[in-house]
């Protein structure tokens, strides 16, 4: 199995992915941890500082929209940040998150002992209760999925050991809880949105083998999704999207637990209905509205309220599991195109908000959320995102390292007890004598130009793997230490074995120009430059005339004579030969512009 390297020794190291990283990370920084606590504290009894009367609600230093005291889903908000504060405190070595981390775990420790030692939620314990009967309550699980996840992920990424004593506790209640409902209700373990906390158990049971999280592990196993995947039954069409992808993350871990082949087939046979038989829009989605769509009907469902973005982090997620479990590179490449065309496209660039859906219909804009008025569950997902880069890049398995995606970023790895250090960044090349030079010496550049070191502090033999994605244009070209070379070609990737101690590779991909038809209407298509959607800057579809196999023959790449062009500023083009011609460039630059991404034949 292909293992990811440790947070602490892999970091994001520039472009476009560093950017937003910072941008999100700027952010966790600006919010107030009494405001991001603020539900933990009103529910534990504990007076807001100076708000035990709000005589102006609209001035009042609080979170609102989903993280309002009038929401039910209150205080999710709070696990997804702290998430994301503690893999950023690994990762970037970030001192003044870790601290703000753990400052907020002494608070919830606080809230804990004042709640009895148990509960530590931002919601009241009767919402489960009312889960027992038919009154309607909005996701308490879900809710306290996040605070689990939040704790969990403080304790590992950040090393704060009260974090694990405070999740072993809440852990105790939800075993007093389950036995409570054992003979009355037992099924209402699976409601309320539980689809992540399997996986939290399985995190737990993995890091202290206390069999209470066995208990638990096999209380939250059997689900009826399960059921329908293991008959091959369609278990998602019309079923909520982010609901049922948090439980293909428990039946992933599960496998990895326990090595049960049961859990294999799940996640497996979840991934072949929710991507390979149900198709997805060129973006990576396949939901419209948070359901999935019927099976390859994408055209059907072309509207404002298309792929949901916690759905893109969760797939991800999925995919990452499965790639680690199989090296199979369908995976990475469904990765990098949804971290272009999700991950980025669905976060605005200048404020680092996200965007709820990714509107695809024609003429449409993106609405992005605000940084302290709405906290939409896509407002969670997107701040971990954004530090999960570092994970998806490099991994290895045994003497074998291996380059899963092109980001310019750094890794220090054990191989047979040799460090060995990797960096790869972009370097500018000339697309038209393939020669390389350095940045004054002009030319055309290209993100997809690579350079990668290698340094061992004493001669280390390994295996380097690098992805050949599936928008390859041409056989890359490969020069190891100064010379070309012709590498070995296996499942998809170019292998260079050796015995490495100093090393520089130098790695060019020719992308090529693409148009992907919807299923349901082949004569419509979107325009792909690599893994890159192209979005048309039309507020509606104009129509495209020429071959829809040959984009290169009516779009003309459109670039600035500047002395230096940042490599990661490209990809737009215009079009030619068109009764109305028009820009397109990457849809994850689209901020306020209305645009389309899908375009009939004329």
């Amino acid at each position: 199995m292909l293992k990811a390297p440790n947070l602490e020794d892999c970091w994001v190291t520039g472009g476009v992915f560093r950017e937003r990283m910072e941008l999100n990370k700027k952010y966790l920084k600006e919010l107030d941890p009494i405001c991001l606590l603020q539900n933990f504290y009103l529910e534990a009894g504990i007076i807001l500082p100076d708000m035990q009367v709000i005589s102006e609600p609209e001035k009042a230093n609080l979170h609102w929209g989903w993280e309002s005291p009038a929401c039910q889903l209150r205080g999710h908000f709070l696990g997804h940040w702290m998430s994301a504060a503690a893999m950023l405190s690994a990762s970037d070595d970030d001192s003044e998150l870790r601290a703000k981390l753990s400052k907020i775990i002494d608070e919830l420790e606080r809230c804990q002992i004042r709640n009895g030692g148990k509960w530590v939620g931002s919601i009241p314990e009767k919402y489960f209760k009312f889960m027992e009967g038919d009154d309607y309550i909005w996701s308490p699980q879900y809710t306290m999925h996040k605070t689990l996840m939040g704790l969990v992920d403080a304790y590992r990424y950040a090393g704060i050991e009260k974090a694990l004593k405070i999740a072993d506790a809440l852990a105790d209640w939800y075993i007093e809880w389950a036995k409570s409902i054992e003979n009355t209700a037992p099924f209402t373990v699976f409601k309320g949105e539980q689809g992540g906390m399997l996986e939290e158990w399985c995190i737990l049971f993995e890091l202290t083998r206390d069999p209470k999280y066995q208990k638990l592990m096999d209380i939250y196993r059997e689900n009826a999704l399960y059921h329908k995947l293991e008959q091959h039954r369609d278990a998602l069409t019309d079923d909520h999207a982010n609901a049922s992808i948090p439980l293909s993350h428990g039946a992933a871990k599960l496998y990895e637990s326990t090595g049960e082949e049961r859990w294999k087939i799940i996640s497996e046979e979840f991934w072949k209905q929710a991507v390979t038989q149900r198709g997805m829009f060129a973006t990576s989605g396949a939901n419209s509205g948070e359901f999935w769509i019927p099976a390859n009907s994408q055209g059907s469902y072309l509207g404002d309220t298309d792929q949901e973005f916690c759905t893109v982090y969760n797939m991800v997620r999925l995919a990452d599991f499965l790639y680690r479990r199989t090296g199979n590179t369908a995976y990475a490449d469904y990765i990098e195109r949804a971290l272009y065309n999700g991950f980025l496209a669905q976060q605005n660039m200048h404020s680092g908000m996200p965007a709820y859906f990714l509107p695809l219909a024609s003429g449409n804009r993106k609405k992005w959320g605000s940084k302290r008025h709405d906290f939409w569950c896509c407002h969670g997902t997107m701040v971990q995102a954004q530090t999960l880069y570092p994970r998806l890049i490099w991994y290895t398995e045994g003497s074998t390292v291996t380059v899963a995606q092109y980001i310019p970023s750094e890794a220090k790895l054990d191989i047979d007890g040799s460090e060995v250090r990797l960096s790869q960044c972009t370097e500018l090349k000339s697309l038209n004598n393939q020669v390389f030079f350095d940045e004054d010496e002009g030319g055309e550049k290209s993100r997809w130009s690579l350079r990668f070191d290698i340094e061992c502090d004493t001669p280390t033999e390994f295996t380097l793997r690098f992805r050949l994605p599936w928008w390859l244009k041409t056989t890359p070209q490969i020069i190891l230490d100064g010379e070309p070379i012709q590498a070995d070609i296996a499942d998809n990737y170019f292998i260079i074995s050796k015995i490495w101690q100093n090393s520089t590779i130098q790695l060019l991909l020719s992308p090529k120009l693409t148009a992907e038809s919807l299923p349901d209407m082949p004569e419509t298509a979107s325009l792909l430059d690599g893994p890159i959607v192209l979005a048309g800057m039309t507020d509606k579809d104009i129509g495209l005339q020429g071959d829809l196999s040959a984009p290169e023959t009516f779009l003309h790449r459109r670039t600035t004579h500047e002395y230096k062009t940042y490599v990661w500023k490209q990809n737009t083009y215009v079009t030619r030969h068109q009764p109305v011609n028009i820009e397109f460039k990457p849809l994850y630059e689209v901020t306020d512009e209305v645009y389309t991404v899908y375009f009939s034949k004329r």
